[in-house]
């Protein structure tokens, strides 16, 4: 992805009739790399979405790399989004993002439904809860992030 969530604000900014800033979203959604099926589990599925959505993630040099897949396509461009806010930043830099506060420059939440909202959030407290686990073991192993 080139594109960057500063880069979505500007746009959001532009973009005043949220029926065009549902259609960039979805355009997000298909800009993300192709998720092989392998990986859409039972176990790498965010619960609390109402549509499917799959987070998978590796450790890169002390960053997490997250990638993500869902079947709804607005969905999918909200993936893109968070994916956005926290790929490629170390466990504790994503522990301290405050994600409501970028979602909220962008007006989500008064433009989505509550169970959009939910699952949007269950997104975030899963990536959370990754990176709490990569810490953990940062922290264990002595490694620097």
């Amino acid at each position: 992805m080139s594109e960057t969530i500063d880069d979505v604000i500007e746009t959001f900014d532009f973009l005043e009739d949220w029926e065009d800033r549902y259609k960039y979203i979805i355009e997000l959604g298909r800009a993300l790399p192709p998720f092989d099926e392998k990986y859409m589990t039972e176990e790498n599925r965010v619960h609390g979405c109402t549509s499917r959505v799959w987070l998978i993630h590796e450790l890169v040099d002390g960053k997490v790399i997250f990638k993500g897949e869902s079947d709804a396509h607005i969905v999918r461009g909200l993936v893109s989004l968070i994916l956005m806010i926290f790929s490629g930043k170390t466990p504790t830099e994503i522990i301290s993002t405050d994600a409501r506060e970028t979602l909220d420059k962008l007006g989500l939440e008064k433009h989505l439904s509550p169970m959009r909202t939910n699952g949007l959030f269950s997104m975030v407290a899963k990536i959370k809860s990754i990176a709490s686990a990569y810490a953990g073991i940062s922290a264990a192993s002595g490694s620097p992030e």
